[in-house]
């Protein structure tokens, strides 16, 4: 199939639809507003079901009865309204449902602005909400790694039975590339049938249990079992779905940077920049968040002398960073808020002040 010029909004709510996902729930809140402004007319027409809720909490509980029953479900947001659906993201990982979540991060906290941040990380990757859960989290560079991941992310909360979110910030949601729908996309996972979802019991005829949607444990033995069980999934999670990739990593190289997203894209070419000036840099990219790829960034860092990570934030991701090198590299810091975006000059002039020694190494976060 030829490629299409798509906002990123837009281009997300078609590939939900490609996924096999007919039911949108969700608030309209700046960036993201042509996602349900597109699915809005777009689902009818492949017999779909659009609700705009009357609150971003509304959604999320829309999206846990339509995941009950079995089917494939959608809602989106941006930071704020993600905030609100914390309680209804619990209740969803606690009772071990399929959704897909999207956030189009926007600058805080608070309500703060409306154009590009990374500040959501710690909410998305170490839980906003109550309770012992995780969610997969995934983090697109591009328009169409945006598609590909969203689709990836209907099997993997499938086959998990999980919340999984792909974390984007503004830019993907409003800027314009070509991108392609596969037609012959085949799942990236083997999917189970479906035989827990509440689809109507005919009685003892019906020749299964009855399906019973809950995640409230009385019993504390019980809920500690149940705990248990979701923590053994999420270790699932954290040994097979580690997804990153690596930038000028095949040569020799005094400096790495670790950045996602959209900024990823910035520092590749910044990299290029430093290439052409006798600097050896290269990068590493996670594209999972959560699990993050822990043993690959530590394995990358071997080769440099320094590590910075570069952020749309104060720096959140540095914590994991410096999980995975414990120590054994110095880590820097570079970062934009409030929606201001890192340049490839900004970021090349950052690597030449580490590398003079102007920079202070992150001691702490």
């Amino acid at each position: 199939m030829a490629k299409k010029l798509m906002k990123g909004s837009e281009a997300i709510g078609e590939a939900a639809i490609r996924a096999g996902c007919k039911h949108f729930f969700g608030y309209p809140i700046t960036p993201q507003n042509e996602v349900p402004e597109y699915l809005s007319a777009r689902l009818p027409q492949v017999g779909g079901v659009f609700v705009q809720a009357e609150s971003e909490v509304a959604a999320s509980n829309m999206i846990y009865g339509a995941a009950g029953s079995g089917v494939r479900v959608l809602t989106t947001s941006s930071s704020p309204g993600i905030s609100l659906m914390q309680e209804g993201i619990s209740y969803i990982a606690g009772s071990q449902l399929p959704v897909v979540l999207v956030n189009i991060m926007r600058a805080g906290p608070g309500l703060g602005g409306i154009l590009p941040s990374q500040s959501d990380y710690f909410q998305a990757t170490k839980g906003g909400g109550h309770g012992d859960y995780r969610l997969l989290v995934l983090a697109p560079w591009s328009i169409q790694e945006a598609v590909d991941l969203l689709q990836d992310a209907f099997d993997l909360a499938d086959y998990y039975r999980n919340p999984v979110m792909i974390l984007a910030d503004g830019l993907i949601g409003q800027m314009m590339e070509p991108v392609e729908f596969k037609e012959d996309r085949r799942p990236c996972k083997e999917l189970p049938p479906k035989d827990w979802a509440a689809t109507g019991w005919k009685g003892e005829s019906d020749n299964r249990p009855r399906a019973i949607i809950n995640s409230l444990f009385l019993d504390a033995q019980e809920l500690e079992y149940h705990n248990q069980k979701l923590h053994a999934k999420y270790q699932e999670m954290a040994e097979n779905e580690i997804r990153y990739e690596e930038y000028e990593t095949d040569t020799d190289y005094d400096v790495l940077l670790v950045a996602y997203g959209t900024v990823a894209r910035v520092c590749s070419g910044a990299l290029d920049d430093l290439k052409a000036e006798g600097v050896k840099a290269a990068m590493i990219r996670p594209i999972s968040l959560f699990p993050f790829p822990y043993r690959e960034v530590r394995k990358a860092a071997e080769k440099a002398k320094q590590v910075m990570v570069i952020e749309l934030s104060t720096g959140q991701m540095i914590e994991d960073v410096m999980l995975s090198l414990e120590g054994t590299r110095p880590i820097y810091f570079h970062g934009r808020t409030g929606g201001m975006l890192a340049t490839p000059d900004e970021v090349a002039g950052k690597v030449r002040e580490m590398i003079d020694g102007k920079l202070q190494e992150v001691r702490y976060v």
